[in-house]
């Protein structure tokens, strides 16, 4: 099973830039399976209606969220209908929506999990990921079904040490393991002894030449005044990046590689060249 991952998703020039790379990175890692974080589409904080539907569209299979989830009142309304949207599965279990799903694909059946840290998030207040992942992983592997899905985590937290434990703890009973919601790409892909792919934070999609996908002039100035600033997203050197990863008919992973892939397209500029012609 080849699954594809884009690291979160920031603001609309992250989404214009998801729209602009995508097909590229379907014609080189050919992916059975998509899956991106959402958390920042929408106005850099959230996921709207409009934007989880429309990126339905272009193709991705599984929408991966954070401490953003509700964020969007229409959104928090909407989860119930869409499916392929995941909040985290540590938030109360009352909450809307889901935070774990079993898809399947052509290459077999995926579980998509995500769960949120308790480091550095004052306004939300998740369970303990690492209990949550046990009781997820239980429920999956009680399944009637004879074909036993591959598991992939999407861990949305601050902490890379955080991070790294939860990797660690999973080992050995999952596929996969990615990071997010620092939305800096690292250099530690890799697949442990056990089988496992792993890698600390997936980065973004969007602005690179920007702080967090947004701004930079925005964000200078908050620093400097404690004014909230609500500048949009920066449009500067955008880049899909994110990790592709190969898990074999044993549930186990047999390759993980990052990428980092330049958007060619600036924004708006299909918008200017049709006001031309």
């Amino acid at each position: 099973m080849k699954v594809l991952y884009l690291g979160e998703i920031v603001d609309k020039n992250g989404v214009f830039t998801l729209k602009s790379t995508l097909p590229e990175l379907r014609s080189t890692y050919n992916p059975d399976f998509i899956i991106a974080n959402a958390d920042s589409a929408t106005g850099g904080a959230g996921l709207g209606v409009q934007h989880a539907v429309y990126l339905r569209k272009l193709g991705i299979d599984c929408i991966t969220m954070g401490e953003s989830a509700y964020y969007k009142i229409d959104m928090t309304e909407f989860y119930p209908k869409c499916s392929w949207v995941l909040r985290p599965a540590n938030l109360p279990y009352e909450d809307p929506g889901r935070g774990w799903k079993v898809f399947q694909t052509p290459a077999g059946k995926i579980a998509v999990i995500t769960l949120l840290g308790q480091a550095s998030f004052n306004r939300v207040h998740a369970d303990n990921p690492f209990k949550v992942l046990d009781y997820i992983i239980e429920r999956i592997q009680k399944e009637p079904s004879q074909e036993k899905p591959a598991i992939f985590v999407d861990f949305h937290a601050s902490a890379t040490a955080e991070k790294l434990t939860l990797a660690e703890y999973a080992d050995g009973r999952i596929s996969a393991i990615v990071g997010s919601h620092s939305k800096a790409l690292t250099a530690d892909a890799r697949i442990t002894a056990k089988g496992m792919a792993a890698i600390t934070d997936c980065g973004r999609t969007g602005s690179i030449l920007s702080v967090g996908g947004m701004d930079p002039d925005a964000r200078i100035y908050e620093f400097m005044t404690s004014v909230r600033s609500f500048e949009g997203g920066g449009t500067q050197g955008l880049e899909a990046q994110g990790c592709f990863i190969q898990i074999g008919d044993s549930g186990k992973a047999e390759r993980i590689e990052s990428f980092r892939l330049p958007c060619k397209e600036r924004v708006n500029e299909r918008v200017r060249d049709n006001q031309e012609n």
